[in-house]
């Protein structure tokens, strides 16, 4: 199965960005959601960039959602 970089449904706060980004590099959400918010207070560009990838990234569909909830009731 070819990884895509999408918005994640099923674990989302706002818009799935950073659970979707925690999942393409195989991280937690909560290390991605705090760059995110030291990024957006230290005057960088965390904001902007997690509204222009809202935005443009794509999200997931629904049987990749069902195919994972199929392969956590697996394990």
């Amino acid at each position: 199965m070819k990884k895509r970089l999408v918005r994640s449904k099923t674990d989302r706060q706002i818009s799935g960005v950073c659970a979707g980004i925690a999942q393409y590099f195989e991280l937690d959400p909560t290390v991605v959601r705090l760059i995110f918010v030291v990024a957006t207070i230290l005057g960088g560009p965390g904001l902007l960039i997690y509204i222009v990838l809202a935005i443009v990234m794509p999200e997931e569909s629904s049987d990749s959602v069902i195919e994972k909830s199929k392969n956590d009731d697996i394990a």
